[in-house]
């Protein structure tokens, strides 16, 4: 392996960046027209266009991103998470064009992205999965007849789907035909296959997943789980480690079944085995996320181990060079995904003129971020803009520093998400471990309070000052190569004093 194009953008790009830097692996990046004075541009070793905005025309787009490899040398493909990173058709393609796909083959990658091929694998391997069909209902009638004999409430879900598009809880008889019928036109346009099934809906569950590593010469361990239950519209938002609710004998039965469910699927490289923890301590499969995770900072930080230069030995052919008794948790960690978005309107995204960034500093603190004060964040792509990560002796330790991190932490100009984040780890069911995965509807559903702080006007005051203080780069004439460090500054002279 001696150059790894890096097919993504924002924070996951520049994380992937900075471990090829460590590893004095020579790096490049593709970047669409809207990205072409993005952070991950600048932190490349090398940068190629690929393409207009849309992401179906560059960073979906299959045969340039081939294209782009070929241009720069790289005979490595690193797809970060999105876009393409579990899709088996790229991976197939890489792999009949001679680039190393770091990350599974592509029949792990096709087997795991089909839900229902999943269930029936890890059915046949004795791990425990969620009552449900292990086939599409031929029509209407067996799937009522399904729901039935599972009892209401169920839900329906896609069968090649993820992050929880097509997915629709139904509580009663009447409202199952609409949501099959809701579910597999989401299905069919999010991942062309409206193939939909049914299973039974746990109520309240915790989201607990497992990291594993798998290389190709048959070893495979797992570092311990990832507490991710505080979603919003079937969205992590805050991941934890360890989880709240897991015990050592609880944690050993989940760990060893993640490593059974990744070895039934033949799976190499770094990935996720997703569960749902009932409130009497049984757990089930829900599904493998084949790809490194946004959220796998937290498990960095408790294990020491860097996942993405796992990533890149195992595709080049190293074994790993621990086994499981060598892993161990040291402390407690807590991520909260900072989005482009605004809580006090919907969720709407946010974009625009980043006019000020304030990163917060300290002990235990990490940032993985994909942005800088006087970036222009665009309209076309998911609203992530970075990752705070803390880490502490304990939880209550993790949690005071957290909340003191959002706090000195500042983005002006866009809406985001830091004073909704900042009251979800100041709740005290939160602070008591209460994090089911209903925990935004039950706890945040009144959200915003009333009160705005006068630091938080002042701010807002700012950012209105700021926005106008110079044109907007919105709108402007595409350039046809990236721009150099040194244009991101705006104006700047050498000079000395009188």
């Amino acid at each position: 392996m001696k150059k790894i194009l890096i097919v993504n953008r924002g924070e996951i790009a520049v994380r992937v960046v900075r471990a090829c830097r460590d590893m004095g692996m020579p790096s490049a990046v593709v970047y669409s027209d809207a990205d072409r004075a993005s952070l991950h541009v600048l932190e490349a070793d090398e940068a190629i266009r690929i393409g207009p905005a849309p992401a179906l025309e560059s960073y979906l787009n299959i045969d340039a991103v081939i294209e782009a490899a070929r241009k720069v040398g790289a005979d490595a493909i690193h797809p970060g998470y999105g876009f393409l990173a579990e899709n088996w058709r790229f991976a197939k393609r890489c792999e009949d064009e001679g680039l190393t796909f770091i990350g599974p083959t592509s029949d792990a990658l096709q087997l795991v992205a089909d839900k229902i091929r999943s269930r029936e694998t890890m059915l046949a391997q004795d791990v425990p999965i969620i009552p449900g069909m292990m086939s599409s209902g031929k029509d209407m009638d067996e799937y009522r007849a399904k729901a039935a004999e599972m009892g209401y409430p169920v839900l329906v879900k896609a069968s090649a789907g993820g992050g929880g598009k097509g997915m629709h809880v139904v509580r009663e008889e009447g409202a199952l035909e609409a949501a099959i019928e809701a579910s597999s036109r989401v299905a069919a346009s999010a991942f062309g296959d409206d193939t939909v099934y049914i299973e039974k809906l746990i109520e309240r569950p915790r989201h607990v997943e497992f990291q594993v590593l798998a290389d190709t010469h048959g070893n495979c361990v797992h570092l311990f789980e990832r507490e991710c239950s505080i979603q919003r519209r079937h969205q992590k938002i805050v991941e934890e480690s360890p989880s709240p609710a897991v015990d050592h004998e609880l944690r050993a039965q989940m760990g060893d079944t993640a490593v059974r469910a990744a070895k039934a699927c033949g799976y190499t490289n770094a990935g996720t085995v997703e569960f749902l923890l009932d409130e009497d301590g049984s757990f089930y499969f829900l599904e493998v996320n084949a790809r490194i995770q946004v959220e796998h900072p937290v498990t960095e930080m408790v294990t020491g181990v860097d996942l993405v230069r796992q990533q890149i030995l195992i595709a080049s052919g190293e074994k790993l060079d621990f086994i499981q008794a060598d892993l161990s948790q040291t402390g407690h960690a807590i991520e909260c995904r900072i989005y482009a978005e605004d809580p006090r309107s919907s969720f709407l995204p946010s974009s625009g003129k980043i006019a000020l960034f304030r990163e917060p500093q300290g002990p235990g603190v990490r940032h993985d971020c994909g942005i800088y004060e006087g970036w222009e964040v665009p309209v076309h792509y998911d609203p992530i803009l970075s990752k705070l990560i803390v880490h502490a002796e304990d939880r209550d330790a993790a949690r005071a520093r957290m909340k003191r991190a959002l706090k000195d932490m500042s983005i002006l100009g866009i809406a985001t998400c830091l004073e909704y984040l900042a009251d979800i780890i100041d709740n005290e069911a939160y602070a008591a471990g209460e994090t089911q995965t209903d925990f935004i509807e039950k706890h945040m559903s009144d959200w915003p309070s009333v009160a705005t702080s006068e630091e938080a006007e002042h701010l807002a005051l700012i950012a209105a000052a700021l926005s106008l203080s110079g044109p907007s780069s919105a709108g402007g004439v595409v350039e046809e190569s990236a721009p150099s460090p040194w244009d991101t500054l705006g104006g700047w002279r050498v000079g000395g004093g009188r």
